[in-house]
């Protein structure tokens, strides 16, 4: 008995760190949580902060938008995300890199039309001076 519980002890100590997320990962789980939350009540500051110049947003349906695209689409609420869920989420760190996959669950409200979603995410995160920001992500639809 005594060794199944040294056994056992000793696993979950060894085990712990594999589970355990750097402060890079963390601090990019942050940067994800935020941009879910600017997605749902956009404002120009906040999507700023969160997003590159650089940005090349990926649809489901194809269709390509870079910052500007991006940012007026939910400003103007061409693309109007009511509720977000997200789960199944990774996150891998390597350098100044980090991407993150999930599963988006959604309300939508695109242009006054009610609707919902379901997409496979893939973002692409760069860190500069010490802040994740969005570089790229693409939007593959889930099939049910």
């Amino acid at each position: 008995m005594r060794i199944m519980l040294l056994s056992t002890l000793l696993l979950s100590i060894i085990a712990a760190p594999v589970f355990a997320q750097s402060k890079d990962e963390q601090a990019v789980a942050s940067a994800v949580e935020s941009l879910r939350k600017a997605l749902i009540e956009p404002d120009k500051t906040t999507l700023d902060a969160l997003v590159l110049d650089e940005l090349t947003y990926g649809h489901s349906n194809g269709n390509l938008q870079d910052k500007t695209a991006f940012e007026t689409a939910l400003l103007n609420k061409s693309s109007d995300f009511v509720t977000i869920d997200l789960t199944n989420q990774t996150i891998k760190v390597v350098g100044n890199t980090a991407w993150v996959r999930h599963t988006l669950s959604a309300t939508t409200n695109d242009g006054g039309k009610p609707g919902s979603t379901k997409l496979s995410i893939l973002l692409v995160w760069l860190k500069q001076k010490g802040q994740w920001r969005l570089l790229a992500r693409q939007a593959v639809k889930v099939q049910s």
